[in-house]
């Protein structure tokens, strides 16, 4: 039977009807509206109404609600790929690109950087290597290290507060980009894939330390102090020279984005990239990380923060 939206609230609500057919040809501000008195009457009535059906046709329509406020999730091609570095002729990509993006900035610390770090290898990290469709040459690379099975790098550097020494972290280190007006894209497409990775591995934040003025390239994607009161830090792994640790929550990454109004926002949860592809795969170094093939981005749910 098809409801009357003539009907008096009690008699509409009683009345055996497809919620989804009589709903669906709204647009989505009349459907709000609609779902929001819809809900008002109901809970107002209900006490008065003895059909258990009604109860289950608003759930159909707090359902139909939730599915109409989730954000589409729209493809979009790069004009590069991002990968897991597999064997010794991709790390000796990642390597190349690393080096050559640390003389830039750290020419005396890129002497040391020619060649792959004992952590490139590590059971917890992977390297992750974005690279040309035109010609397969290395546009930039970033390591990923979790303490899913011993420390971090970072813990041996220096002691993480309490609220986040015992959680799950990630610790990304050794970004390296090509120089060039798509340096930006291929850094953010970077983070995004860290974003990923993380978040299929069950990892709870992202950590790293960066230098002045390479520090307000994460503020401005939301990552948050880890010494607020301390500023910079000197970082044992640098040879103390002080650096500024910041952390990104995951399960809250999405929200913080939404209520900022981030630019960045679609990009990162919104958007599926095929081309990123932080998926598990049998490594030339003996470690193997279990990570599902073509993630998309999805809503991130919230969890109260360890205070210590």
């Amino acid at each position: 039977m098809a409801a009357s939206p003539d009907a008096t609230p009690i008699a509409y609500l009683t009345q055996e009807f497809d919620t989804p057919a009589y709903i669906e040809p709204l647009p989505a501000g009349e459907f709000r509206n609609f779902q929001k008195g819809l809900t008002d009457v109901t809970r107002s009535c209900a006490m008065h109404i003895q059909n258990p059906s009604v109860f289950e046709e608003l759930r159909k329509v707090d359902a139909l609600v939730d599915q109409r406020n989730e954000p589409e999730i729209v493809t979009e091609r790069l004009p590069f790929t991002v990968r897991v570095v597999r064997n010794e002729e991709d790390l000796r990509k990642a390597v190349t690109i690393r080096h050559s993006a640390y003389a830039r900035h750290m020419p005396v610390l890129a002497q040391t950087l020619s060649v792959p770090e004992d952590d490139d290898t590590d059971e917890d990290a992977v390297v992750l290597l974005a690279e040309s469709k035109l010609d397969g040459s290395p546009l930039g690379s970033v390591r990923i290290q979790t303490n899913r099975f011993g420390p971090a790098n970072i813990e041996h550097s220096l002691a993480l507060p309490n609220w986040l020494a015992n959680q799950s972290i990630a610790d990304i280190r050794r970004l390296g980009i090509e120089q060039g007006k798509s340096g930006r894209l291929i850094r953010m497409v970077l983070f995004k894939a860290c974003l990923e990775f993380c978040k299929t591995n069950d990892v709870a934040w992202m950590v790293l330390a960066a230098k002045p003025p390479l520090d307000r390239l994460y503020v401005d994607i939301l990552f948050e102090d880890v010494y607020p009161d301390e500023g910079l830090v000197p970082l044992l792994r640098a040879n103390n020279v002080p650096h500024r640790v910041m952390a990104f929550e995951m399960e809250t990454g999405e929200q913080r984005l939404t209520t900022a109004k981030h630019p960045l926002l679609d990009f990162f949860y919104h958007t599926y990239h095929p081309d990123i592809n932080v998926s598990s795969v049998p490594s030339a170094f003996g470690q193997s990380h279990s990570v599902q093939r073509g993630v998309q981005p999805g809503a991130l749910t919230t969890h109260p923060r360890i205070s210590g």
